[in-house]
């Protein structure tokens, strides 16, 4: 018997999707976080295939290979949960709508370059920097993306600068300034 009163939060669980995934890396810094190796966010707003394309969107925008797609998946979380709000979810809708119509059907089934393709010519649409603004925030402010890029300080931790914040392997050694590095270091 199905009550006439559902609230909207009701029907938005009983309607929207699941984005699910394995870790691709058994381990690494990511997998230490997880408590297993399989992955699971339900969503309220989208559908499950929306969710992937968005996940797969993000990850076009900012490709990281090694990359887990936990990671990026929390993007489509917060995409989710702004798509609660009608205007927002008919953009991404529309955009999604919009990859699918420029690949023939199916923007998913596309290789990858295809994918980049005909993301490349929406650069600039409102779906485009819709999903890039809030993926610059939600991919990188995460805990599982620290960890993935080693970034080793805590939230918020003002003593970040004394315990190893150039520790960073994957990029060039800076010329040191001539003060030196931190503000109690002298010249020379």
């Amino acid at each position: 018997m199905h009550s006439p009163n559902l609230s909207r939060r009701v029907f938005l669980k009983a309607s929207g999707g699941v984005l699910a995934g394995t870790l691709a890396f058994a381990s690494g810094p990511i997998a230490l976080l997880a408590p297993s190796r399989s992955w699971a966010m339900p969503l309220e707003s989208l559908s499950s295939r929306q969710g992937e394309m968005l996940l797969a969107v993000t990850r076009q925008i900012f490709p990281h290979p090694d990359l887990e797609d936990a990671v990026y998946a929390m993007v489509v979380k917060s995409l989710d949960r702004k798509a609660a709000d009608a205007s927002v979810h008919a953009l991404l809708k529309e955009g999604m709508d919009a990859l699918d119509m420029a690949a023939g059907g199916d923007w998913l089934a596309r290789d990858t370059s295809t994918q980049l393709a005909h993301l490349a010519s929406m650069a600039g649409s409102p779906f485009f920097e819709t999903v890039r603004g809030d993926a610059v925030v939600s991919l990188y402010d995460n805990p599982l993306a620290y960890a993935h890029f080693g970034y080793g300080g805590a939230e918020g931790d003002g003593g970040y600068l004394s315990k190893g914040f150039n520790d960073l392997t994957w990029l060039p050694e800076p010329p040191k300034p001539q003060g030196g590095y931190l503000p109690y270091e002298s010249a020379g």
